[in-house]
């Protein structure tokens, strides 16, 4: 019995996959919250139940742990988007939804995992940077099967390339917070009026 114990315990402490998901985990509301450069690995540590030197270990530096959830967060995200994309929704409506300025104020508030793109976007650490492009694109390839099942379906007009578009939508969140971070005001009645016209042009124009 005491055997037996004792390699389980052994095989519980030796199974990297699931120990880098723990960390990966408990990273993230840490970054998100208090952002890269202020988030102390030792607290990541502390969520887990484990020393620093083991986070190190498992990622090598405080970058390679934000890049390895940057790929978290944008995997979770692109399977979100899947997800509503086999929804039985009008793709224009949903994307009149996935859009809104007060939804998006949310998500790049402490706390909401746009902080983690804000961060890798103005970081100065070229991996940080990398893993946020690859964060971006794999969330812009989901979103643009999304418009592909509504130009198939005739809500997104088809004489776009869906990436492109794609593209054009993410492009539209990000301007918003970066006008939102830099300028320290927003026109919520002009935000409404571009995101209106971003959806007419998108739609599938009717036939005379």
């Amino acid at each position: 019995m005491a055997t037996a114990a004792g390699s389980e315990g052994r095989r519980r402490r030796l199974d990297a996959a699931a120990r880098r998901e723990t960390i990966i985990a408990a990273a993230i509301p840490e970054f998100t919250a208090a952002g890269y450069d202020q988030t102390r690995v030792s607290d990541i540590a502390a969520r887990v139940g484990v020393t620093e030197p083991v986070v190190f270990q498992n990622f090598g530096t405080k970058a390679g742990l934000f890049a390895a959830v940057l790929d978290r967060v944008s995997e979770e995200a692109a399977r979100y988007l899947t997800l509503l994309g086999a929804q039985d929704l009008d793709v224009v409506e949903l994307l009149s939804i996935l859009l809104t300025p007060e939804l998006h104020d949310r998500l790049h508030s402490p706390g909401g995992i746009g902080m983690l793109f804000v961060d890798a976007a103005g970081s100065t650490d070229a991996g940080i940077r990398e893993a946020g492009m690859r964060a971006n694109e794999r969330v812009t390839r989901a979103m643009a099967d999304v418009l592909r099942r509504g130009q198939a379906e005739g809500s997104v007009r088809a004489d776009v390339d869906a990436e492109a578009v794609a593209w054009l939508v993410l492009s539209q969140a990000h301007a918003r917070q970066f006008r939102r971070m830099h300028g320290g005001r927003t026109a919520p009645a002009l935000e409404r009026g571009m995101l209106e016209a971003l959806l007419t042009a998108l739609r599938q124009p009717q036939s005379p």
